[in-house]
């Protein structure tokens, strides 16, 4: 009399007389936590502080208008923030600080001045 032969699985599913071991490439697309983790806080970082400056431009746009100074030092602040801005994300990235987009940074004070003064 003859044994039984066992019936062979289908492929998709796991023989486990037979275990087999995938190894994952880094190529398939799957990111470490760190970057994962630097990404997050960095732009969460600098949306936040974004949000400060462009409180600020608002701030100017209703401080009354015998008040210039107070406009003008509120717009320049609102700058200073978007420049602390930039310099997080490169700071939390470990890139250089002193760097040309460091420039960007300064948008909120000419936004806040056009939309404080038009």
């Amino acid at each position: 009399m003859s044994e039984p032969q066992a019936k062979k699985r289908p492929r998709h599913l796991m023989d486990p007389a037979n275990p087999r071991r995938e190894v994952k490439s880094r190529a398939s697309g799957s990111m470490h936590l760190e970057p994962v983790q630097k990404w997050v806080l960095s732009v969460l970082a600098a949306t936040t502080i974004v949000h400060l400056a462009f409180g600020l431009v608002i701030a100017a746009m209703y401080v009354d208008d015998s008040r210039t100074d107070a406009q003008i030092g509120l717009n320049i602040l609102a700058g200073a923030f978007g420049v602390i801005a930039v310099a997080v994300f490169r700071a939390i990235h470990q890139f250089k600080m002193l760097s040309p987009w460091l420039l960007i940074g300064v948008v909120p004070t000419f936004v806040g001045l056009w939309l404080t003064f038009r």
